[in-house]
């Protein structure tokens, strides 16, 4: 994961910790917020897409593949952008128009498929052999865990006692990275994800990977995930603190409260976290 740092640090911004915000738990616990949103494509999902596309890079791929709602797609056309490599991109016919648009504006080509009704895995398998691509998924793979793990070696410099960190998941890339990171240290993690799509919270207690029952309903459309990665569950299954779901009202009203207080503008998905601390969170740290 240092090797991973090392790789992409010249590319990547050091987002910043709030911890001067006037936001608080119900309990009154204090709030900090990584301000993850102030990173290259608005998303930390960049990170693991640059090191993926460096290591491939490297390995004389000159074509990536990826599939994603949004964020991780940004990820990839960027970085293959950056790199001179050409990008071909799966996304849901309901994906934010917005995010297809800087997609495409990055060069990277755009197939789509009907959420819920078509499977992405099985397009991007022909799709990889038709372009002779090489494909990066968005949370399970270990190149993308490692470079979504830069943001926690972030945290392990910027928090200065011990803390609990609450991280949004749908794959659990960013958990994961996050939890390798905090290995053996002080701070506890937990992850945060949609009500009616918990399919994290109920696999964890069930100890074993279970899925959603639907794949719409919540507008925290960029990590409405099937189920958890393979991957991501077996680093995760032991390292995590606990888990919360936060509904979309309660989602919304923390998208507000980021903005009151911190004037950070959040999508959905990656306010649920924050949703879950004012909301569900009943700790002191």
């Amino acid at each position: 994961m240092l090797a991973a740092y090392s790789l992409i640090r010249p590319h990547v911004t050091l987002t910043p910790l709030l911890d001067r915000v006037n936001i608080k738990t119900q309990a009154g616990t204090k709030l900090s917020i990584k301000a993850e949103s102030l990173q290259e494509t608005g998303s930390f999902k960049f990170r693991g897409a640059l090191h993926a596309c460096m290591l491939v890079a490297k390995e004389g791929a000159r074509h990536v593949l990826a599939y994603s709602s949004g964020n991780h797609a940004q990820g990839i056309a960027r970085a293959a952008k950056m790199l001179g490599m050409e990008a071909t991109i799966i996304m849901p016919h309901d994906a934010p128009t917005i995010k297809m648009d800087r997609v495409r504006r990055d060069g990277a080509d755009i197939f789509t498929y009907l959420r819920g009704q078509e499977s992405r895995e099985e397009l991007g398998e022909r799709l990889q052999q038709e372009k002779e691509a090489f494909l990066i998924k968005p949370y399970d793979d270990a190149r993308v865990i490692a470079g979504q793990g830069s943001l926690g070696l972030e945290l392990l410099q910027q928090l200065n006692e011990p803390h609990d960190v609450i991280v949004c998941c749908g794959g659990g890339g960013l958990s994961s990275g996050i939890a390798l990171a905090f290995d053996g240290g002080p701070h506890r993690l937990f992850v945060a994800e949609p009500a009616g799509f918990d399919d994290w919270g109920r696999s964890l207690d069930k100890g074993q990977r279970l899925s959603n029952d639907r794949a719409t309903g919540s507008i925290c459309d960029a990590i409405l995930t099937p189920t958890p990665g393979e991957i991501t569950f077996d680093i995760l299954k032991s390292r995590l603190a606990g888990h919360f779901a936060a509904d979309d009202r309660q989602v919304m009203m923390a998208m507000k409260s980021a903005w009151e207080e911190a004037k950070i503008t959040a999508e959905p998905g990656g306010a649920v976290a924050l949703a879950a601390a004012l909301f569900h969170y009943q700790g002191d740290r």
